[in-house]
């Protein structure tokens, strides 16, 4: 079934689709983050992480005063504190309803986006756009740490199972470390329409040293889970904070890209440094 907003409206998820030719903020669908926060004990006045969502938008364009297309990308940042998060589908239909629509210039629908973002959102929403005249060179990049996917591992799990999760046991189990671990196999599914979800997910701690395998199995065991993205990242954050209790976390997913979007949650217990929007290699 379909989330309802605190309104009562429907998503557009799953639903005929007409795309508007006229500036639409009202197409816009706010889903309240706590729906999904109330299943893993999150409480929304105690948060166990600090965080943002990062989306980049490669299909932006507009007209300008002669009625001529200007074409552009943008990023958003969206903070992981506001109460809602937005639709992909709903910010696929609003971000298109601006290409008929004139304006004055780049700063004028820089600062519509700003509004209508946060105020779906309930938050301020930080907006970039970089036209494609300008020659923008984003960065492409591997994380840097160590790789899990070569694990020799056997998998027979498809759901979240956060009993996978440990730190090691032995001689070297009281080592505090401090790790960058990244799998380019963690794979979900929309909450709606079923559709798959791909991304890189790169997780960083200090504290005992967790069980490699296990993590990688545990990343695994999502293949088959609906939920959205950044549902997705805060239940493997609070799974690996629960499981293997280190003194600092931090969780970042870089989903690969539908309808001219790809968007990106962090989230971290506050010791790691917010991630860079750089693009993993199938973005």
């Amino acid at each position: 079934m379909t989330p309802p907003t605190a309104s009562g409206t429907r998503s557009p998820l799953g639903q005929p689709t007409e795309y508007r030719s006229d500036y639409a903020p009202e197409l816009l669908y706010p889903i309240p983050r706590q729906l999904k926060r109330d299943e893993l004990g999150i409480t929304a006045d105690a948060l166990p992480f600090v965080g943002e969502d990062i989306w980049n938008a490669y299909e932006v364009s507009w007209l300008d005063h002669r009625g001529k297309p200007i074409v552009a990308l943008a990023s958003f940042r969206v903070p992981a504190t506001s109460p809602h998060l937005i639709e992909s589908k709903s910010f696929k239909l609003y971000l298109n309803s601006f290409n008929q629509t004139a304006f004055a210039d780049p700063a004028t629908v820089e600062a519509r986006l700003v509004d209508d973002l946060s105020a779906a959102a309930g938050a301020a929403v930080s907006t970039k756009i970089e036209l494609l005249s300008a020659r923008p060179q984003p960065a492409i990049a591997y994380p840097s740490g160590i790789l899990l996917d070569d694990l020799e591992i056997a998998c027979n799990i498809y759901q979240p199972a956060p009993h996978l999760l440990s730190t090691l046991k032995g001689e070297k189990a009281e080592e505090t470390v401090e790790e960058t671990l990244y799998s380019h196999l963690l794979k979900s599914n929309c909450l709606v329409t079923g559709q798959p979800d791909w991304a890189l997910v790169v997780i960083r701690y200090r504290g005992l040293p967790i069980d490699h395998a296990g993590l990688l199995r545990y990343i695994v065991s999502f293949r088959n889970h609906n939920e959205f993205h950044e549902q997705c990242v805060e239940r493997i954050y609070c799974d690996i904070q629960r499981r293997c209790a280190p003194q600092a976390l931090s969780v970042y997913a870089r989903y690969t890209r539908r309808g001219g979007l790809d968007i990106n949650p962090f989230r971290s217990s506050g010791e790691f440094a917010a991630a860079d929007n750089v693009r993993e290699v199938r973005q």
